[in-house]
């Protein structure tokens, strides 16, 4: 979602430092150029300019840190309003000593609550230990009952749901009986959305807040809405007092203004982020990953989560060694695959690491969806154990035979041979000190 603004940021951070030192008039023309790729980036126009204003005040006159030059110093600056922008701290559930804890998800239609609820569901069992019951109270989107119900199914997860007729306040209180009964200490109510916002929709989650006493009410925003989820997050707050935002979409291809205007507008901080279609693609929100990101930086922290979650620690570490070094074959590009098919988009792991934003508009399109994936395995098994061993040998006659072999064309052939070589160059380069990025090296002292 933010490669474009990162793209823009880097650009104007790169011509700061080219005259080796820094004037007033540098930072007035950088922070111009900062306004307007915010601006760009569809972020709020009173945060853009509240932003601006905090980075030039602490900017000009301030003294240089040691260690830093000062193009890093204004980057660090910039960095560090930006998380304070985002939240400074990530927000966590707060549950309730007396069970069980109840979660009211609300939001508009479309914004993806009821899949949304189904993976704050697994979300709690996995990282809190909880054991959750998901209730169905949207009764007027078709099918949306049946959604939950399959989510739940799917996830081994109880769902509470009743027959036709039976209104959405009354569901709710029931939920509440069952999950006693049934030692459920979270509680997930998914509520009905409207194409937009209106009294009735309003007053219907008005009284379940009423009636349920929710320990949290989450607000879930689709942040391809841009400015719209703004006044949405706004909306809501003020008529139910929301206590914290699930921005969903984030993987998406939108600017990325949602994300960072919507806390300082509505004043609730996010607490989680969609990525992905996946049940496990909900993350806890962290504001300064999030500025690491958008600045250019990476996240690794996120990075080497998402890898402990699917590969063990020896297996990591003779991977590594065989990345940075890029002496690895088809079959360890393999294994990779497999990895990276669990760990999410490529495009999203490359972002999380330092330096390595500006290559991701250069790599190849591949997405690890399971139609591509099937046939990238196809190709490299139909490759001779020497082959696998020894990439360099495929020549016009070997790729030629593998097309056959595979079932696929030599241009696939040929599309996979390009993808592995690039894989290996970004990774050699990787591995080589003097071209690590420089503002990964600064955040690393942090």
């Amino acid at each position: 979602m933010f490669h474009g603004l990162t793209e823009k940021l880097s650009a104007i951070f790169a011509k700061l430092g080219k005259s080796g030192r820094l004037t007033e008039a540098d930072i007035d023309l950088a922070l111009q150029e900062v306004k307007r790729a915010l601006l760009e980036a569809d972020v709020n126009f009173k945060v853009v300019k509240n932003f601006i204003a905090k980075v030039k005040e602490k900017a000009v006159g301030t003294e240089i840190l040691k260690g830093l030059n000062p193009t890093q110093q204004v980057i660090k600056i910039v960095f560090d309003e930006l998380t304070n922008l985002l939240g400074t701290k990530p927000e966590k559930i707060v549950y309730s000593p007396k069970k069980p804890t109840i979660i009211l998800l609300a939001g508009l239609q479309g914004s993806g609550k009821t899949t949304t609820a189904s993976k704050l569901g697994l979300y709690v069992r996995k990282n809190d230990k909880k054991n959750p019951l998901l209730v169905a109270c949207d009764i007027y989107r078709p099918a949306a009952v049946k959604q939950l119900q399959v989510l739940g199914n799917q996830l081994n997860m109880p769902v509470f749901a009743m027959p036709e007729g039976i209104r959405p306040t009354d569901i709710a209180v029931k939920s509440i009986a069952y999950a006693q009964e049934n030692d459920n200490d979270v509680v997930i109510i998914d509520t009905a959305g409207r194409l937009h916002i209106d009294d009735q929709m309003m007053a219907e989650v008005r009284e379940i807040k009423s009636i349920v006493a929710p320990h949290e009410i989450l607000l879930v925003v689709d942040s391809m809405t841009g400015q719209d989820a703004v006044n949405i997050a706004k909306s809501f707050n003020e008529q139910l007092e929301i206590t914290g935002i699930i921005l969903t979409k984030l993987d998406g291809d939108a600017r990325g203004g949602a994300a960072i205007s919507i806390r300082e507008v509505s004043g609730k901080p996010i607490k989680f982020v969609g990525i992905g279609e996946k049940s496990s693609a909900l993350e806890a929100f962290y504001p300064d990953r999030l500025a690491q990101r958008i600045l250019g930086m990476g996240d690794v922290l996120t990075l080497i989560e998402k890898a402990q979650e699917v590969i063990d620690q020896d297996k990591a570490k003779e991977m590594t060694e065989k990345m940075l070094a890029a002496d690895f074959n088809f079959n360890d590009f393999l294994d990779q695959l497999n990895m990276i098919k669990k760990m999410g988009p490529l495009d999203q792991l490359l972002s999380m690491i330092p330096g390595f934003s500006s290559a991701i508009p250069n790599m190849p399109e591949i997405s690890f969806e399971n139609k591509q994936f099937k046939r990238f395995e196809a190709i490299i098994l139909s490759m001779t154990r020497y082959e696998r061993e020894n990439p360099d040998v495929i020549d016009g006659s070997r790729r030629k035979r593998i097309s056959l072999g595979s079932g696929n064309t030599i241009q696939d052939i040929n599309q996979l041979l390009k993808s592995f070589n690039q894989m290996r160059q970004l990774m050699k380069s990787m591995g080589n000190p003097t071209k690590r990025s420089k503002l990964g090296k600064l955040f690393a002292r942090r």
